[in-house]
């Protein structure tokens, strides 16, 4: 697993019941509600929205909203910033329990008639009772491409930065997928898009589920064709080629960019096949 991906150890559980062992991953808007010791609440604070979510090391977990003000002895954090704090296991949880409460917050009427929702009670959706639309909670899928030229100590990446990114970081390419496209497809448009070149042998190598606040990023490997590097307005700061043996600042480790930057890296510097990459397309 992922620092973002639910644990194995994880079974889901629609069906659970609070008790004084549960543990709760609440959220006070945005922000995740930890113990001053740093952990998550294992006993009820003033909630809605309550959602079971299954259990992990036997125990209990629950996702809600926080229902009026903090109390003391507690504190709220951007999600983010949990990196660390709790165990990887945990924070899979809470990633997942942050999506669910999303959706029960932004999915409470009908879109189509304007009539409150329902747990449809059989599966993880919200029906209406008046024109029976269903609702499930949303995924949006990104596709990420790290694009490379040049062989061994040789080897190039081609990282860029957005406007909002942390000051001198650099990033692989990275764009949501529209209606009606491939994986593939999103992949190539994004990089024509974003920086203006072209690739080839687009190889799937992983992916991961990124709760900020609902994306699946599904990552690729590339080469370079040719084209020059012309930025997005708007979208791209900067772009540039970086020798493996000389790169910026990059994302933190537990982010899938960071995964197949480093991928890349060990690759060209010191010949390593990890047998990563599950399907390719030439396209």
């Amino acid at each position: 697993m992922n620092a973002t991906s639910l644990p194995d150890t994880f079974i889901p559980d629609r069906t659970l019941v609070p008790d004084d062992g549960s543990v709760w991953v609440v959220f006070d808007g945005p922000k995740l509600v930890l113990t001053a010791e740093g952990t998550l609440p294992a006993s009820p604070l003033p909630v809605v929205d309550v959602t079971a979510l299954g259990t992990l090391d036997g125990r209990a977990y629950f996702a809600a909203g926080l229902d009026g003000a903090l109390p003391d002895g507690f504190t709220s954090i951007p999600l983010r910033a949990a990196f660390g704090k709790l165990s990887e296991a945990q924070m899979g949880v809470a990633g997942y329990g942050s999506q669910l409460v999303d959706y029960v917050r932004t999915h409470r009427y009908c879109g189509r008639c304007a009539t409150p929702l329902v747990d449809s009670g059989h599966e993880r959706s919200r029906t209406c009772p008046n024109c029976g639309l269903t609702v499930y909670p949303r995924v949006a899928p990104v596709a990420m491409v790290l694009i490379h030229r040049g062989k061994g100590l040789d080897t190039e990446l081609l990282l860029a930065r957005g406007p909002h990114f942390a000051p001198g970081v650099y990033s692989a390419l990275a764009g949501f997928v529209e209606p009606s496209e491939t994986l593939e497809h999103a992949a190539h448009r994004e990089v024509q898009e974003e920086v203006g070149v072209t690739v080839t042998n687009l190889t799937y190598v992983l992916s991961q589920p990124w709760p900020f606040p609902h994306s699946l990023m599904v990552g690729f490997d590339a080469e370079y064709v040719g084209g020059d590097i012309v930025p997005q307005p708007g979208e791209i700061e900067d772009a540039r080629w970086f020798p493996v043996t000389a790169l910026p600042l990059l994302p933190g480790p537990f982010s899938i960019a960071r995964q197949l930057i480093d991928r890349a890296a060990e690759r060209a510097l010191h010949g390593a096949d990890d047998g990563a990459g599950m399907a390719s397309s030439g396209s």
